[in-house]
């Protein structure tokens, strides 16, 4: 029984690469396509890490806007409970404080798009590099010199 090394593990193409080298093909570099598809793997893994990462900063930011919120939301009340020694509220700090909460989350709604939009952006750049790299590849398999 043979036994799996920490390097099989790192390159879980080693065993494809062997396998596909036994069947050859009279004009396919075998080894040229295996190393193409583990080029590819790579890209979607890092795809999915810098996905996940963006993910996590999405996150963090929703986590601190809800934080600002809810303690701009404990100030406004104790505002108007400092103000509010008369019978009849003040209708002008309840619009003013209204007005404030809605600009400040039109704001974040913005910047946490603005995140997603750049983490959509960088990942696809990632992948469009990857497809052109892969189709280039493909090319020089095709018309070999």
């Amino acid at each position: 029984m043979s036994k799996t090394t920490p390097a099989d593990l790192a390159n879980p193409f080693g065993d494809l690469t062997k396998m596909f080298e036994q069947f050859k093909v009279p004009g396919v570099d075998m080894s040229a396509v295996v190393e193409s598809r583990r080029k590819d793997m790579e890209a979607l893994v890092a795809t999915n890490k810098a996905m996940f990462e963006s993910m996590q900063e999405l996150a963090k930011k929703q986590a601190e806007i809800f934080a600002q919120a809810m303690q701009s939301a404990q100030d406004g009340v104790q505002t108007l409970a400092k103000g509010g020694g008369g019978a009849t509220p003040d209708p002008t700090q309840h619009a003013e404080l209204a007005r404030k909460a809605y600009e400040k989350a039109v704001g974040d709604m913005g910047t946490l798009a603005d995140m997603a939009r750049k983490a959509q952006s960088d990942v696809m750049a990632g992948i469009t590099e990857r497809a052109t790299q892969s189709l280039q590849e493909f090319k020089a398999l095709a018309n070999p010199k």
